[in-house]
Order: structure tokens, then sequence, then C-alpha cells
């Protein structure tokens, strides 16, 4: 094959990934593209300066290879398709994935392009195990994790795909910017326009960081992990998950890495955890529209209780010090997202819709597989065993943020208290309470 296109979507890196090594291994020259869909860019500040940062990486390290990244704007599949016509491609290459938008989007990529007699090749890589990959006997999926669990441990790997030796682009004429100057964006361009009121504190997205993150976790944070991961203050957690989302690591070698060390079991098992909500969102795409199992649960619908959720302004500083975390970092802790999430689904009876869609507005690692699926676990409406579940605040607080020290750090109205006046202010004596300029709960906090 002369040429290949390379459309990059969510496998924002050049280690270990399948489609690109099957394009460059097919093609003796290889277009590596990356399309924004403007309807998708205002959805989360926080991701487009995320994937601005990793698509710049990305084309650093596909010019050290011999190319470089082609930006465009548009329809994904109708810019791929021109692209592809102009370069005189045979084939499309790219990595598969789970969502209701990404299934259509190769269904019209296939349709499409089989009219203009152009290949296509989707290719595992989003995750260790490929979502179709497993499925218990008489069904399509595994519906608890469990079960899951034990047969993703026995299930074969494929091997880890090889960094190309060389990404060849095309001759000097056979696709440049100039032919299709209406398509052409400029990642400076989309920063502004879209990621403007992003997190103060987010994280630097892009392959090199997330290489250089996962090596220092291996190393010297996974061996605490297991004792430590739940521990809100410490942070013992390896904040590699938004480079997983945009593909930046590779979960197979991340994977592979953290087996066999010490803490490396209970962190595998996380990745366990990401599969397996990814194959129950291919077998169904309406995770974060409908419920999972539906429970005929009767939402409230208050508006003033779901602002001040949003805005950590509760009055219970756990549940608080999270959704402020989250504004601050694009990122929460799972222990917290967990709290938070029981709080609004369970105590103040909100649709987890609606936290879901704030979820997805702000963390930078907020995947469609993962964030609804772990939101409809918590509502009782997904794939917890124990539906009726509830996480008490004031008990999760004492059990992991004993000290106060998570609560002190994102509420800093309470930051002169002790543990037990940080996690209840509303305990302290009138005159003292009435001093901090920190609302009053919500709702009862003990009923």
């Amino acid at each position: 094959m002369d040429t290949a296109v390379m459309l990059f979507t969510r496998d924002l890196r050049v280690h270990d990934n399948p489609a690109l090594a099957a394009a460059c291994a097919a093609a003796r020259h290889v277009v590596p593209m990356f399309v924004f869909d403007e309807a998708l860019l205002p959805a989360s500040p926080n991701r487009v300066r995320f994937l601005v940062d990793a698509l710049r990486d990305l084309d650093g390290s596909l010019r050290a290879l011999g190319g470089g990244l082609l930006l465009r704007r548009g329809d994904p599949v109708a810019e791929t398709v021109r692209v592809a016509g102009r370069a005189g491609a045979q084939a499309v290459f790219l990595s598969g994935d789970v969502s209701r938008y990404a299934a259509r989007r190769l269904a019209r990529l296939e349709r499409e392009c089989e009219a203009a007699r152009i290949g296509v090749s989707a290719l595992p890589g989003a995750t260790v195990v490929p979502p179709g990959a497993l499925a218990p006997a008489g069904g399509d999926h595994y519906k608890v994790f469990t079960p899951y669990w034990r047969a993703w441990e026995a299930a074969p790997r494929r091997p880890a795909a090889a960094l190309p030796d060389r990404v060849a682009p095309p001759p000097a004429d056979g696709l440049t910017d100039r032919r299709c100057p209406d398509g052409h964006v400029e990642l400076d361009v989309v920063a502004e326009k879209f990621a403007a009121g992003a997190s103060p504190d987010l994280l630097a997205g892009g392959e090199a960081a997330g290489r250089e993150r996962m090596r220092r976790w291996l190393d010297e944070g996974l061996p605490g992990y297991g004792d430590g991961h739940d521990d809100l203050a410490g942070d013992r957690t390896s904040r590699l998950s938004a480079y997983l989302r945009f593909g930046c690591v590779s979960p197979l070698e991340l994977a592979a890495a953290a087996r066999g060390r010490p803490g490396g079991e209970p962190f595998v098992r996380q990745l366990a955890w990401r599969d397996f909500h990814h194959q129950v969102t291919a077998a169904f795409p309406d995770i974060g529209r409908r419920d999972y199992r539906p429970r005929d649960r009767r939402w409230h619908d208050d508006a003033d209780a779901l602002d001040a959720w949003r805005e950590g302004r509760t009055g219970l500083p756990i549940v608080d010090a999270g959704m402020r975390q989250l504004r601050r970092e694009g990122w929460m802790h799972n222990r917290a997202r967990m709290i938070s999430a029981s709080f609004l689904t369970r105590n103040l009876r909100v649709d987890w819709r609606h936290g879901l869609a704030h979820f997805g507005a702000w963390l930078t690692d907020g995947d469609v597989a993962d964030n609804a699926g772990n939101w409809q676990w918590v509502a009782g409406t997904g794939n917890d065993t124990r539906p009726n579940r509830v996480l008490n605040p004031l008990r999760q607080a004492a059990r992991f943020d004993a000290d106060g020290a998570y609560v002190r750090r994102y509420v800093p109205e309470l930051a002169g208290l002790d543990a037990r006046d940080a996690h209840a202010p509303w305990r302290l004596p009138p005159e003292d309470r009435r001093a901090l300029p920190y609302p009053a709960p919500i709702l009862d906090p003990e009923p």
C-alpha cells in the first residue's frame, strides 16, 4: 500500500499504539491527523486544555519520527475522507472506542470510505482487554465485576505494539494545508476559544508528561497504593486517569508494568474496573442517558440543592472539599467522588444525570464509560450488587480524612478547626458557628 491515513482520536501517543503501528507497517506513506469536532469542544475547558497539550506533544513525537500531525476542524468523518482522497490514501487506521458517539463515527466512516473505495481498520488500544473479548456463558457482557475480574485476569494479552521506526509523510505535493486551507486549525486558537476558564491547577497533558508520571508512580507511589489509596489527604493515587482517558499512556503497558510489584494487584484491579465499564458501555451505549438497571427511583427536582452541591457549599465539609477540589484541579480523589455522588443521589435524591453532567464539565478524565458507570454504580441503577448502599458522609470523613487535613486543604474557612469540628462545624457553640464564613448544612446531617 502506498498511503494510509492514521486518524488519532483518544489514543494520543506513539508508544504501544496498534493503529499507528499497523498503518506504518502497511503503507509506505502515512498521514497522521486529528479532527476537532467543534460540536464537542465547548463541553469542558479542562479537557480542551489537556487535549491541546497532548496534541502538541504528539506532533513533536511524530516529527521526531519524520512525520507530523495534520490538524483539521469540522466533521471528523467528512474531513478524514477528504484528506484521504486528496492524499490518495488506500486505507484509514484508527483506534476502537465504545461510546455512542465513537460507534456512530466509526459506522459513518466505514460507509463513506466504502463508497470512496478506501479501507478502514479499527484496532484495540483504549483498554487492557478489548471490550468484546470477554463474555459470560449465555450473555453478551459481564454485568457484575467479580466474575469479570476473574476472566480478565486469565485473559491473554496482546503484545505491546512496537514504536514505528519512521512515520513517512507523502511526497510534498501529495497533501498540503494549502490544498485544504478551509479545514486547517491552530492549537493556540482552539485553546484561546475553548479552554478559557480551565481549572487553575490542571495537570499538563501529553504522552511525555504521562510517561514520566507513570515512571515515577511505578517506582515511588505504587508500593503504598494498597494501604493508602483511600487516604484523601495523603493523595496516594497515580493521577494517571486523564492520561489514560486521552490515550497518552497505554493501559496495557501500565498494567504489565504494575503487575507483580508491591501494590500492583489492587492498582491493576482498578484498571480492570476501567475495562469493565468499557465492556458494559459497548453493550449498553445509553449508559450516560438511561438507567442500566431501572430501579423506579423517584428523584427530587431541587435546583437550589443542586447548585449548592455544584459550588461546594452544601455545609457538609467532606462533600464541599471534593467539589472544590474538582473546580480547582479538574480532578477529584476517587473516594471523594463516591462520597459526593452518594450525597447527591442518596441524601438529596437528585437524579444522577445532573451529577454526571457536572462531573463531565469539569473532570479532565471525564470519560463516558467510567464517569457514567461510576455514577450509576453509586446511584444504585448500575452494576453495584448492593443497590441500596449509602455512604454516610460523616463516617466516610472520619475513616478516610481522620485528621481533617483534606477538608482544611479545600475548605479554607475551616482551616483553624480540629478534625472533629472541621468535619461537623454545626456542632460548635452557636457564637463560634456564626463566626465561621461557612454555610449551615442544606439538610440535617445527623437525622
